[in-house]
């Protein structure tokens, strides 16, 4: 949003002030169109860098203020959660080594943050677009940062709502919940790019970077994971879009479009048609005080803020998003593409925002209306698609099929090429950071594909949740020896050496679980334990709560030919006796209870539901691990 100093939008007389100030920032907005205001005959592109912050034990750290303090440098500044922070990066020329400068500039403030956040209890900072180690208990209220814009947006949001926000992505896996604040929509870490375009050629530029997000996004993607779970190959598209969905079932029978989208159609008469759109679809919810009349400003030479249009234009995210700024009087706009993931190494950011500037600088002349080439549910769909699978996806590319190897190899990097060349851009930054990208194509692999390939290696022998925390160990090591993703080797398991390892109960229990009813025959039981190789099996009743345990040794001197044993069913030999633990509980508390219990498993409930179990072998298991 910009501003730190925003409220919410309470009163009648709080909206009419506010949509006066957007009108006007309209009627300004338009007059600096009509007589050619805005900079023209230069290019410039900038960068937004969100990181992660985590400890030593590689789990979501909440210091980012004191690391901050720490680092003492104007280019960073905070996010919404406190386990993330943002590096905002020196706008650079369009041309020559721009890219190459922008690399440094990032590797030097990096270390910067890597130097203040190891001073800050050992913690560290990595480039990701969902870190793989967050959990629900890390998206709370309390882990907001605690300035006024950031719990204002999410008081303001929440009420909107009007109830709890939800979740429902399904990939590999499924994922379905329910959060009470905005704070999911910090598991995102983006790599922003911005670049600067003329006024003459916005509608076009604009459009084609629609056309071209699918494509691209499908080379860049480096978000598989969410609170353990393999979804989408870029989790941030539907993450995003569903952790501040505003709409109730009254918005969404007329077809409200959520804050976050990607588009609704192409633009065709005038880049306003950006803003004009967005004001008629969604009611401003946050304001700020208001020091200028935008019309008179332009109209006495001076070029506005426009500080209305700017706040309202921040409450929404579009995954490409037309930014307005001014510097020492002089105006200009941008795009700002949003759906860049951070990571995996800073060199494969820098090659993501080279290949998206040279092929929006070698758009074809042949792509201008492209409102008359290509319909506009194309472009959304292979978005979509390509956040749902990456690399694999199949496009449909102005009427024609396509893969995205073949999409990005034969036609978006050449038009790269010619589009940097163009623009002046220095021939050795093109064909080195275009060749981080071929090489992706040639190895099959991208920071989603990395993450997936090594997290299905290290759950044969590992916990989902140590398997998490083993990825996440080896993404910060190969950032630190600024390899690109076509370099990284497959984890090795063994590399993991904290003490805390082992310390929580959630860390090492078993979350892959099979449940029966307690009406259920204890045939079934039987069969399901030795068709999944377990030897317990939680019990719960109608209402899906767990009412007891059945271990295989209850089963074995069973005799299942007769007619009263073949009729008996779970409840008649459960135990309702079983001891219970909490995710927290540490491994200390969970081997005492075990060992002097007459009980051979501990069930896990967190918030009454049934998340986990821990068994006397999975005991034995990590005390063997332990000694070795």
């Amino acid at each position: 949003m910009g501003s730190q100093s925003v409220t919410a939008i309470k009163t009648q007389k709080d909206r009419k002030e506010f949509v006066r100030h957007l009108l006007n920032d309209i009627e300004a907005f338009e007059f600096m169109i009509e007589n050619n205001l805005f900079e023209t005959g230069i290019q410039r592109v900038g960068a937004e860098q969100e990181l992660c912050i985590v400890d030593k034990d590689y789990r979501p750290s909440t210091n980012a203020l004191k690391i901050l303090k720490k680092i003492n440098d104007t280019h960073y500044t905070t996010e919404l959660a406190l386990f993330n922070l943002e590096i905002n990066l020196d706008p650079f020329e369009l041309k020559k080594k721009c890219f190459s400068n922008i690399e440094n500039q990032l590797t030097s403030l990096l270390e910067k943050g890597y130097k203040g956040a190891e001073d800050i209890e050992n913690n560290k900072i990595i480039l990701i677009g969902i870190l793989p180690t967050l959990r629900k208990k890390d998206l709370v209220f309390k882990n907001i940062t605690p300035y006024i814009r950031y719990k204002t947006l999410n008081r303001v949001l929440k009420k909107m709502r009007g109830n709890d926000f939800k979740l429902h992505i399904q990939g590999v896996d499924e994922l379905i919940l329910k959060h009470k604040s905005i704070l999911f929509e910090a598991c995102n870490t983006s790599f922003q790019v911005h670049l600067q375009i003329n006024p003459e050629e916005a509608i076009d530029k604009y459009n084609w970077s629609q056309a071209i997000a699918g494509p691209l996004l499908s080379i860049m993607a480096n978000s598989p994971i969410l609170l353990g779970k393999e979804l989408w190959s870029e989790t941030r598209i539907a993450l995003f879009q569903q952790s501040i969905d505003l709409r109730n079932a009254s918005h969404i029978s007329r077809e409200q479009k959520p804050r976050v989208s990607f588009g609704n159609s192409w633009i065709k008469e005038s880049i306003l048609e950006l803003f004009t759109d967005d004001i008629a679809r969604y009611p401003p919810i946050i304001t700020s005080k208001f020091e200028e009349n935008s019309l008179e400003s332009v109209k006495n030479g001076i070029m506005p803020k426009l500080k209305a249009l700017n706040l309202h234009n921040g409450t929404l995210y579009k995954w490409n998003r037309l930014c307005y700024g001014v510097h020492e009087n002089t105006s200009h706009l941008r795009i700002e593409n949003r759906y860049i993931p951070s990571g995996p190494s800073v060199k494969d950011e820098i090659a993501n925002a080279l290949l998206w500037v040279g092929v929006m600088q070698g758009m074809p002349k042949e792509y201008e209306n492209i409102w008359l080439k290509m319909p506009f549910s194309d472009a959304r769909g292979n978005f979509i698609n390509a956040a749902r699978t990456g690399i694999d996806t199949y496009f449909n590319w102005f009427g024609k099929g396509i893969s995205a190897k073949k999409i990005v190899e034969n036609i978006l990097i050449p038009m790269a090429k010619e589009g940097l060349l163009k623009s002046n851009i220095d021939n050795t930054d093109i064909e080195y950071y275009l060749d981080i990208i071929q090489k992706r194509i040639d190895t099959n692999t991208t920071g989603s594909k990395w993450l997936i390939r090594n997290k299905r290696e290290l759950r044969k022998k590992l916990s989902n949740y140590e398997s998490n925390v083993t990825l996440t160990e080896h993404i910060y090591k190969n950032q630190q020896s600024n390899k690109t993703i076509s370099e990284w080797k497959s984890v090795n398991f063994y590399q993991n050496k904290s003490d805390k390892k082992y310390n929580k109960i959630y860390k090492i229990m078993t979350t892959s679980l099979f449940v029966v009813h307690e009406n259920d025959l204890l045939k079934l039981v039987l069969k399901i334990m030795n068709w999944k190789q377990i030897h317990h099996i939680p019990v719960v009743n109608k209402n899906n709560k767990i009412v007891g345990i059945i271990e295989k040794n209850q089963l074995e001197n069973l005799n299942f030919s007769s007619k009263k044993v073949m009729n008996m069913v779970a409840k008649s030999i459960m135990n309702k006796n079983f001891d219970i633990a909490n995710p927290e509980t540490s491994y200390a508390e969970a081997k005492e209870l075990i060992m002097v219990s007459e009980n051979t498993s501990i069930v896990v409930i967190d918030d009454g539901r049934l998340v986990g179990i821990f068994t006397k072998t999975d005991l034995e298991k990590i005390e063997k691990i332990k000694k070795n």
